[in-house]
């Protein structure tokens, strides 16, 4: 395993270094204290690991790591920071993991043995699938979802197509009914169909996967297994499988799927 730690302050480098001898694993262990000299490692070596601190001078670690999955599409990124405010946007970039300093080697240990890519592709540990090329589609393992509301499926996909941002119960509303001028009656079956979700998750053992806040809705991106999501994080298979159609059934996807055809050439 080749791993890469990366601290613009020495002291703190060190100590993550010397976190990392104390785990047992079978590994090179390169330190750098400027992006640019890992970034023009990572030119020359395959990287599977990369400990990268956030607040660097210069090119940051959230640049960095940008940076590092250009070169290497599988690299699992793990961010070593003394901020919590970064989990959101790390969360985002599909690392594999954000350890709070100070760093220790049971802080690494644990997030070694739950790494996001092994050997060249990603693990697939989730059940929960997501189709969205062609028709959008969910199953648990092999077998499709059932929502009591035709209406629930929409309201997923729709937060599919946000990737992880928080849609409020107004812009679904505005996204996916007609304005009939009856926003009370929207917003009351809205929260049947939020209760039909929740519900239905929940007995699947998938509560996790939606992410609620006053009024707002997410999809955790990192709990499903999804084309779109896999697509957007360089996953040559998934790149493969689109072929001009994303969520064919709902006309405010339209939008996504001409982004993705100008992206694919197909447009």
């Amino acid at each position: 395993m080749e791993i890469i730690a990366v601290d613009d302050e020495q002291l703190s480098l060190d100590g993550l270094i010397a976190a990392l001898s104390k785990v047992n694993i079978d590994a090179n262990v390169m330190g750098f204290k400027k992006a640019s000299a890992a970034l023009e490692y990572a030119y020359k070596h395959k990287i599977d690991v990369a400990f990268l601190d956030i607040q660097m001078r210069g090119v940051n670690g959230m640049e960095l790591a940008a940076d590092l999955k250009k070169l290497h599409p599988y690299i699992n990124v793990i961010f070593t920071t003394g901020f919590s405010e970064y989990a959101g946007e790390a969360l985002s970039m599909h690392a594999s993991g954000y350890i709070m300093k100070p760093i220790t080697a049971e802080k690494i240990k644990k997030e070694l043995a739950d790494l996001r890519y092994k050997g060249g592709q990603e693990v697939s540990k989730k059940k929960f699938k997501i189709v969205t090329f062609g028709n959008f589609a969910v199953f648990d393992g092999e077998n499709p979802v059932k929502f009591k509301y035709r209406k629930s499926y929409e309201v997923l996909a729709y937060l599919v197509d946000r990737h992880g941002s928080f849609a409020s119960n107004g812009e679904l509303i505005a996204a996916l009914w007609e304005d009939d001028g009856d926003y009370e009656g929207r917003i009351s079956y809205l929260n049947n169909i939020r209760a039909d979700i929740k519900n239905t998750l929940a007995a699947l053992g998938y509560g996790d996967i939606i992410l609620r806040q006053r009024g707002h809705l997410a999809i955790d991106v990192n709990e499903v297994d999804c084309d779109y999501f896999r697509y957007i994080g360089g996953d040559k298979e998934a790149l493969k499988s689109y072929h001009g159609e994303y969520m064919s059934q709902y006309s405010w996807a339209e939008l996504t799927n001409a982004s993705l055809m100008n992206e694919t050439g197909l447009l």
